[in-house]
């Protein structure tokens, strides 16, 4: 049986969303964030060693990092759903996609997404200095950076109704956390209707309701 260590309000409700969509039984080990730092608990380092989520066992084996779960998972359960036919351009732009998400869009959402919380939470005699830094940050490189790769995703999305083609792949799945996250923290609707129609659309799915009543409540705004 598949076990799935979920964060709350994480990467991981990518993993249980995946699970659900190729209807593969599985259980859920929950654990919460610290309410404070909003960091996922020490117990989580009993299961592997970077102590994050996600990670799944699967009898011997343990599996770390969303797009590697994403491949395990399809390799050893898909049977060729959720992935376009080798050798084909879509195979290309679902590699592609699957690696884009973590590699290149979430780090400057998350780097934007830091000094958010730096400009609500810093101590009131240093709150003007790191308001200067925050925003010197985010005036000479970050909003450009994060601007960027919205503009990019969302003329992708308006060549084609998914990311790797025509049909839904696990590639829509594992950019759908980069989308939530600009949602959150940057918004779309006025400026990127497709990826707001994106998440409309992924949201109706009952294999993403599902996963939500597995994981519970998912909301990227709700980070801090």
């Amino acid at each position: 049986m598949i076990l799935v260590h979920h964060l709350e309000n994480s990467r991981s409700q990518r993993i249980l969303w995946l699970l659900e969509e190729l209807g593969l039984p599985y259980e859920v080990k929950l654990y919460e964030r610290n309410k404070k730092t909003m960091l996922a608990p020490a117990s989580l380092k009993e299961v592997h060693p970077l102590g994050r989520s996600p990670v799944i066992t699967d009898g011997k084996e343990t599996v770390a990092e969303s797009g590697a779960i994403i491949e395990y998972l399809l390799e050893k359960y898909g049977k060729g759903r959720l992935q376009p036919a080798v050798g084909t351009p879509e195979a290309r732009r679902f590699r592609f996609w699957l690696h884009y998400a973590e590699g290149s869009a979430m780090p400057p959402l998350l780097i934007k997404m830091v000094f958010d919380q730096v400009e609500k939470k810093a101590p009131f005699f240093v709150k003007p200095v790191a308001l200067a830094i925050s925003q010197g940050v985010k005036l000479s490189f970050l909003s450009a950076e994060v601007k960027n790769h919205l503009e990019y995703m969302e003329k992708e999305l308006s060549s084609r109704p998914w990311f790797a083609g025509e049909e839904f792949s696990a590639a829509d799945i594992q950019m759908s956390f980069p989308l939530e996250a600009a949602a959150g923290r940057a918004g779309l609707k006025s400026s990127y209707p497709k990826m707001a129609a994106f998440l409309e659309k992924i949201h109706a799915r009952p294999a993403y309701q599902a996963a939500l009543k597995k994981g519970g409540p998912f909301d990227m705004g709700a980070m801090g």
